[in-house]
């Protein structure tokens, strides 16, 4: 049975209120605004990180930290989020070059689909939703445990066949509702009926039917551990408090709390919270949580937001992202340190997504003017191609083609007998499936 991860604290208890709030408006000699910045920027640190820095003051480092968390307590502001025993959580809204980055996203990342001014056209736009959507899907169900390298992944959901394995299924489950996402439940107000037909798609034929449309019972023990089962990092709730808070949430979510106004993306970072402190269902928390977070973001307008898959950045530091769940319950409530790390995991994805573009911008101009002048190729064929000259062992199939690009399977039977009449791709059966496979000839299009 695994141990309670407990947090350690100092004993700042020996420090009474008028030491700390002397010492915090000495600025000459303490230059306590400056400590205040280090410890919140790149990103928001606790005390267990704060106690190996160096800082220029000569006071104890458990005095200095408890001058952090009073004047973190000062500029906070409580949220609508209440723990089990009543008390809500706080955010500290003066993260350092917040707002600046606030203000980058409502630019880059709204309804003009475009990202360091580098505009999607619409004949691209399906293509990096369609890829955004793969590697979230996959990443999420990365972090929940699905056993798959993300090429095998890619390949499945490419090929449009069943799923196999329970990994397949928790992989084609994401995507599917992502997909419903951004097709049709964006424009909804979020329900119960809606929260429970979002968790059934994401735990379809991987939990017990008796499992969908109704929240877990105490009884059956639900907590959340690390990867290795030694510790608990979160004991959810009763569920009596779950089933009263339930409706606050869905309220919070439709904006109908009273409350001051919240940029939407921290907004979806704290429903993503939520969802992760309640953990109303025996499986999928974790995903529902990520789902509800764009679900908010393309509800308002975000649309870029299809294009960036956050978990895919979440999944390269699992251990942080627990992390911060447990800092923002265990510190005070403070729920700073989940909107920090998300935060901080929005703007690796949008750099990420930025080198993509121009990344794929610069190395296939030459090789677009050429298939197009040269051999009248359309954007899909080009794409392909593109694709088979850095996957040379790859195929694809009328099926695959079709799902990718979202069109017909007479328009993928076209493209792909176009390019085996040109001689870009050969055809060889497996099976009665018809793979197309790459030709030394595509090499000639990324010469100089």
């Amino acid at each position: 049975m695994s141990q309670p991860y407990i947090l350690e604290k100092p004993d700042i208890s020996i420090f009474d209120q008028k030491e700390i709030f002397d010492y915090m408006f000495e600025k000459e000699k303490n230059n306590f605004d400056q400590i205040l910045f280090e410890t919140s920027h790149p990103s928001y640190l606790y005390w267990d990180k704060i106690k190996y820095k160096k800082f220029s003051s000569k006071a104890p480092i458990e005095k200095i930290w408890a001058a952090i968390k009073f004047s973190r307590w000062l500029k906070s502001s409580p949220t609508v989020i209440m723990n089990e025993d009543g008390k809500f959580f706080r955010w500290y809204a003066h993260l350092p070059k917040l707002e600046e980055f606030i203000h980058r996203i409502d630019l880059n990342t709204g309804g003009h689909l475009s990202l360091s001014g580098s505009d999607i056209d619409e004949k691209n736009e399906m293509k990096f939703i369609s890829r955004g959507i793969i590697e979230e899907a996959i990443a999420s169900s990365q972090l929940e445990g699905a056993s798959t390298t993300r090429k095998l992944a890619k390949k499945f959901l490419s090929e449009g066949r069943k799923p196999h394995t329970e990994n397949e299924h928790m992989i084609l489950n994401n995507y599917n509702s992502m997909k419903a996402i951004k097709e049709d439940f964006k424009n909804k107000p979020l329900g119960i009926d809606l929260l429970f037909e979002l968790h059934s798609m994401i735990v379809k034929n991987t939990v017990s039917k008796k499992e969908l449309f109704c929240f877990r019972k105490d009884s059956d023990n639900i907590v959340v551990e690390d990867t290795l089962g030694q510790f608990t990092y979160h004991t959810p709730p009763k569920i009596t408090f779950v089933e009263s808070e339930i409706k606050r949430f869905i309220d919070f979510a439709n904006d109908s709390s009273e409350g001051h106004f919240l940029h939407p993306v921290i907004k979806a970072i704290m429903l993503h919270f939520w969802v992760g402190y309640l953990h109303p269902f025996t499986d999928g928390n974790g995903r529902l949580a990520r789902l509800i977070f764009y679900w908010y973001l393309l509800s308002k307008g975000y649309w870029a937001f299809s294009y960036l898959p956050i978990s895919t950045m979440i999944r390269k530091s699992p251990s942080q992202y627990a992390k911060s769940y447990v800092y923002s319950e265990q510190d005070d409530l403070d729920l700073t340190y989940f909107i920090d790390y998300n935060v901080r995991k929005v703007k690796l994805a949008m750099k990420d997504f930025e080198r993509y573009i121009q990344k794929v911008s610069y190395r296939n101009k030459r090789m677009n003017m050429k298939a197009k002048s040269n051999y009248d190729l359309n954007e899909r064929q080009i794409q392909l191609l593109q694709y088979y000259y850095e996957n040379e062992d790859e195929y694809t199939t009328p099926t695959m083609h079709m799902n990718h690009y979202q069109i017909s399977k007479s328009t993928a039977i076209r493209d792909l007998q176009n390019l085996l009449e040109q001689n870009f791709v050969f055809l060889k059966r497996n099976r009665k499936k018809a793979c197309y496979f790459a030709t030394e000839k595509i090499k000639e299009l990324f010469k100089k």
